[in-house]
């Protein structure tokens, strides 16, 4: 791979999963990512394709619309016509890697395989003791 792009972002629509002519299995995905800060804050919308085998098992139903991701690939630029007539242009990235690392932006996020759940956020106002390792052997070898 000549080029790596990897970032954090959102789903923006539900992964569709589908076959080519030739049988190969595609996820395809759009991922926002927010780049800059206060009034040049901008979205930078990504499409994203995962081939083969690894669109084949279950990720497409946990990447839905509002599921916080990693994303690493190769990152290249399309252009295309649009139904006016205008040239456009899109970024696409043909996925190495794709992580949940987050909840999905509601409240009705599904037990994802495995039995694993994201953690409840900690109350404010908790504050943790910090262990002083004091009930640990000095005899360490180095």
């Amino acid at each position: 791979m000549s080029n790596v792009f990897s970032f954090t972002g959102t789903v923006g629509r539900d992964a569709e999963v589908r076959a080519t002519p030739s049988g190969q299995t595609v996820l395809n995905v759009t991922v926002a990512n927010n780049i800059g800060f206060g009034d040049r804050q901008q979205t930078l919308w990504v499409r994203v394709a995962l081939w083969g085998k690894r669109a084949e098992g279950q990720l497409g139903q946990y990447l839905k619309k509002g599921q916080q991701v990693f994303v690493s690939g190769e990152l290249s630029m399309r252009e295309y016509q649009a139904a006016d007539g205008s040239v456009k242009s899109a970024l696409e990235l043909n996925a190495n890697i794709i992580d949940l690392v987050g909840r999905r932006n509601d409240a009705g996020v599904p037990a994802m395989a495995g039995g694993y759940q994201a953690a409840p956020a900690a109350p404010a106002n908790t504050s943790y003791a910090v262990d002083n390792f004091a009930d640990y052997d000095d005899n360490i070898p180095f």
